[in-house]
């Protein structure tokens, strides 16, 4: 058994110097970019760490091949982070790491920073402690994640030799609730839009012209009204093509799980849900796909009739649908619209990312399982779906023939994505021990990965 000898503070005032680093993909400085790579490289000086150019923002690699009998597995994560949002949200400073009682609160703590901290310091304490890795491993950190990966492809393409696994373990992908250890068997593919609605070539004064002309954001509202039925059904025709019917048997699983939907919704300071008839939330969560409005810009609080009008929306995406056929369909139902007086235009995010799964009785899955029973002894290990999207997953698949286990020690509450972002303290510790029994098992145990030589 490894000896984590750092007190809880010290991990936290580690990462604090980490997540300090505005590392948001969206818009940062390359410079800024750069030195959150750098500080993952010093982390993982041992293992011959550097950083590779990509199209876009530098990914960290590194290596520790020791063993040609061994299995070989390759660690997935990412450095770059969301934007803050609205900074008037925030109880803290976003890029300023704070403990708040039994939780740490700032940007990125917990997507992916701290589930990547995690994973260095327990290949750090089995360098120091033994001399040497259970397995061989291969460090794979990207900087564009929470942009889509746009980068990795072509990356992934060139080096695929280099990277080569029997596994790939992704530190991204947040369990499903803190109540239980969880294991996903799945995530959503992901594909977005955006649709410009244009009116008059300037904003114009809505007393002087109103009543004579067009409003772009009265088209935009129909147009977006139009995506749903009443019921929270999708009404694009070919949206659900490909995605088989939801077995009795799964039904029957997923109303096994201990769900409170009334609590769920009570959480979230509201009384009655919304989505696709004849689905659970559970089920909608899980197994449905789904059409979101993330965002709408258009005038503001002063009395015109803007020019302009514009949405962002996005699709997740279940086993079945193809990400390309969903986009194409979504388009073809704006622009068969008519909308007199206005031109629309909609313009497809090259992003397109299928759903992934993973078997329940893969090796790896198995292994975790254990991990998980060692570190939380007496409590049952839940296999769940994340909602969200890793990219990267079907590309390992495409790329690298390999599977990807995710093993993250984030959890889905804890504000991925939003204002007051926070990881639980005690997660960065039961991480550090579940990754560790999971590296034995895949290396020397009852799941062992059975297709070694991949070290290179």
């Amino acid at each position: 058994m490894l000896s984590f000898e750092m007190t809880d503070d010290e991990f936290v005032a580690e990462l604090k110097e980490y997540v300090a680093i505005p590392s948001v993909s969206r818009d940062a400085a390359p410079e800024i970019m750069r030195e959150a790579a750098e500080w993952l490289r010093g982390q993982l000086a041992f293992a011959n760490a550097r950083l590779e150019q990509t199209d876009g923002n530098p990914v960290v690699r590194g290596e520790w091949l020791e063993d040609p009998s061994a299995p070989t597995i390759l660690v997935y994560g990412h450095y770059d982070v969301q934007p803050t949002g609205d900074l008037a949200e925030w109880r803290t400073q976003p890029f300023d790491l704070v403990v708040d009682g039994d939780v740490m609160r700032g940007r990125g703590c917990t997507d992916d920073k701290g589930p990547v901290y995690v994973v260095l310091k327990v290949a750090q304490a089995f360098m120091a402690q033994e001399g040497r890795l259970p397995l061989n491993v291969k460090f794979l950190f990207e900087g564009e994640e929470e942009i889509g990966s746009p980068s990795l492809p072509s990356y992934m393409e060139r080096h695929a030799d280099e990277l080569a696994c029997d596994l790939v373990i992704s530190a991204d992908g947040a369990m499903w609730r803190p109540s239980e250890p969880s294991l996903s068997l799945a995530s959503k593919g992901l594909v977005s839009l955006d649709i410009e609605v244009v009116g008059a070539n300037d904003d114009l004064h809505s007393g002087r012209y109103g009543g004579t002309v067009a409003n772009p954001i009265h088209e935009l509202a129909a147009i977006l009204a139009s995506l749903h039925s009443p019921d929270g059904t999708v009404a694009v025709a070919g949206f659900y093509d490909g995605i088989p019917e939801l077995s009795d048997e799964r039904r029957k699983e997923i109303a096994e799980v201990p769900f409170s939907e009334d609590e769920w919704l009570s959480n979230l300071g509201l009384t009655e849900g919304h989505g696709e008839a004849g689905y659970t939330i559970l089920e909608r969560l899980w197994e449905r796909p789904t059409l979101e409005i993330n965002g709408v810009a258009s005038g503001g609080k002063y009395t015109v009739i803007p020019h302009l009008a514009s949405a962002h929306i996005s699709c997740r995406l279940v086993p079945g649908q193809d990400p390309t056929a969903v986009l194409e369909a979504v388009a073809a139902h704006v622009r068969a619209q008519r909308h007199p007086g206005v031109t629309v235009t909609v313009n497809l995010d090259k992003a397109r990312v299928a759903a992934y799964t993973i078997p329940g009785d893969h090796p790896a899955i198995l292994a975790a399982k254990g991990a998980l029973e060692h570190v939380y002894p007496g409590e049952e290990v839940l296999y769940a779906c994340i909602a969200g999207t890793l990219p990267a997953t079907t590309l390992f698949e495409r790329c690298l023939g390999a599977k990807t286990l995710f093993f993250s020690f984030s959890t889905a509450d804890e504000k991925l994505h939003a204002p007051n972002e926070f990881m639980r303290i005690r997660r960065l510790r039961e991480g550090m021990q579940a990754w560790e029994q999971l590296w034995r098992m895949l290396a020397d145990g009852p799941h062992r990965l059975a297709s070694p030589g991949r070290a290179r």
